[in-house]
């Protein structure tokens, strides 16, 4: 499998604008996939230059075999980057880099679980390792704590109907595969319900995943690995995390709760650089994945 098959970067010389790239610099790009987006990055730096990557799916990091001595790849959740800078004797980095788009490889992967274009094992671990899947999601939860997770993950305005018929229909028999969820929820017509569906399936994504609780770590992680004059570039792809985003850039925290110095001035530890610029028409046409990407950039102070 290419490159280009597994994952296609979205808004490249975007991202690559934003980081400001200096060649003897040291930058992360805390999610790899088909490292489009670390390939580019590491064509500008010099020999004195480094480049971190992350992947919590082995899979990415193991498709890699390039060998090259400014570039370390890691297996491991983005939400440990401290932790991973620190084992490396890095302290404070230039650029970080954070597509949090799920990859090609993983909605066309029918095993992984993560389309309901497929009739596939109910999964939808990034980690494969991890113990939490979808299909724990959907046969333990209780059916308050599954309608908790559509609301919130998937803003699902019927997620009680939901819960009730997923509690339902488990008490039949254990739902074992994406072909069984969609059955239990009712739907029998996917092509007029995909919007419905794509809400449901993020939903169980974000919880299996802890995706937003990564994200409040990574972003935490940033302010305190990047230099003075660092960028931070992230590519969000729906409402919930891109206002994570936004707000932590404007106020410093994910509530967005704006503090005030004596002086009246906002204490944030950025300056925003890009306030969610999205991909042109013509990439959009080439890689429709794209037009739900929003690019913010910001600065450290």
């Amino acid at each position: 499998m290419d490159n280009l098959s597994y994952h296609i970067p979205a808004m490249l010389k975007e991202t690559l604008a934003g980081l400001a790239i200096k060649p003897a610099g040291t930058y992360v790009d805390v999610t790899m996939g088909g490292a489009g987006h670390s390939r580019a990055i590491l064509n500008e730096l010099n020999e004195n230059g480094r480049l971190i990557s992350l992947d919590q799916d082995l899979e990415a990091i193991e498709r890699i075999t390039d060998n090259d001595a400014r570039w370390t790849r890691v297996h491991g959740n983005f939400r440990y980057l401290e932790n991973y800078l620190d084992y490396l004797g890095i302290n404070s980095v230039d650029g970080i880099l954070a597509d949090l788009g799920v990859s090609f490889h993983h909605f066309d992967s029918a095993e992984r679980g993560f389309s309901f274009r497929f009739d596939s094992p109910l999964d939808m671990r990034m980690n494969q390792s991890a113990p939490l899947s979808a299909k724990e999601v959907v046969n333990t939860y209780s059916e308050a704590d599954i309608a908790r997770v559509l609301h919130l993950y998937g803003e699902c305005r019927d997620a009680k109907v939901l819960a009730a018929k997923l509690i339902r229909a488990r008490a039949q028999h254990q739902i074992e595969s994406t072909g069984e969820l969609v059955s239990a929820l009712g739907y029998k017509d996917i092509e007029g319900h995909k919007k419905d569906l794509a809400r449901i399936f993020q939903a169980l994504r974000i919880e299996v995943n802890d995706e937003l609780g990564a994200l409040e770590s990574l972003l935490t992680a940033a302010r305190n690995c990047l230099k003075q004059g660092g960028r931070l570039v992230i590519l969000t792809y729906h409402s919930l995390e891109d206002r994570m985003v936004k707000n932590f850039l404007k106020s410093g925290n994910i509530d967005g709760t704006i503090e005030k110095d004596f002086w009246g001035n906002i204490s944030t530890p950025f300056d925003v650089l890009v306030k969610g610029d999205t991909a042109c028409d013509e990439e959009v046409e080439r890689n429709p994945r794209a037009r739900s990407a929003k690019l913010r950039v910001a600065e450290k102070r």
